[in-house]
């Protein structure tokens, strides 16, 4: 079952969201040696990342990805590894090396093949093994996938209804190129590696997305992609005007 934690503002779920972060990834340290974490773009995960670069000893050995690009340059304001350099990565002061952005400047077909081998040559597969000659698709697995999600449900650049969210069980990462929020072209991770991660943290904040939070919860359904992610896997952290039920005492 979904885990759902309510908090009272946006802070508070800032807060909770970024200690749940450093568990998991210290739990993937003592478990693996080294801990993958992959990162969205969106206000409401931003000042978890700044709370998570207040403590950079939390980070050590931890390998950073990211769930989704806009098909934009690196340094364009509307770029998510942007967003998540200024917050945390060069706060935090994480090595270039273990920073893995995807490419959003050669365009979603390119990007995405490129990330897509990226990720299948450097993060293992469920059983602990990397890809081999006779098994080159084994999927890789995230240990924690942080996540927002829209007013329509859509996660990482998965919309409703879209093609891309049947591209199979074999998909790592999609090239989108009609995405129903601007930029039109976008990189994604698949459905199927969103829903092989270890662990995935969707955090929701605001009357906006009260209705979404509340509809992936109650359905699964291909109009509300935020609802087919795996549930015994997932926690979300929502504040009091995003719950399903509307403000708590």
């Amino acid at each position: 079952m979904t885990r759902l934690r309510s908090c009272p503002d946006a802070e508070t779920v800032a807060q909770r969201a970024a200690a749940d972060v450093r568990r998991d990834l210290a739990r993937a340290r003592r478990e693996r040696g080294v801990a993958h974490l992959a990162l969205s773009g969106g206000t409401t995960p931003a000042r978890t990342y700044e709370l998570l670069a207040g403590e950079p000893r939390e980070l050590a050995e931890v390998e950073v990805w990211f769930a989704d690009e806009r098909c934009v340059a690196p340094e364009d304001e509307r770029s998510n590894y942007r967003l998540a350099a200024a917050t945390l990565l060069e706060r935090a002061d994480i090595p270039p090396e273990r920073v893995h952005r995807m490419e959003g400047e050669l365009g979603p077909d390119e990007g995405a093949r490129r990330y897509a081998q990226l990720l299948t040559e450097r993060l293992p597969g469920a059983d602990g093994s990397a890809p081999t000659p006779s098994r080159p698709s084994a999927l890789p697995v995230f240990d924690l996938i942080l996540l927002g999600i829209g007013p329509d449900g859509h996660v990482a650049s998965l919309f409703p209804g879209a093609a891309t969210l049947d591209a199979g069980e074999e998909a790592v990462c999609l090239g989108v190129r009609d995405s129903p929020k601007p930029p039109p072209e976008r990189i994604t991770l698949s459905l199927a590696v969103l829903r092989a991660a270890r662990g995935c943290l969707l955090l929701a904040t605001g009357p906006g997305k009260a209705d979404a939070v509340s509809a992936m919860l109650t359905q699964r359904s291909h109009h509300i992609p935020a609802s087919l992610l795996r549930r015994e896997r997932l926690t979300v952290i929502v504040d009091d005007a995003a719950a399903p039920d509307g403000p708590r005492p």
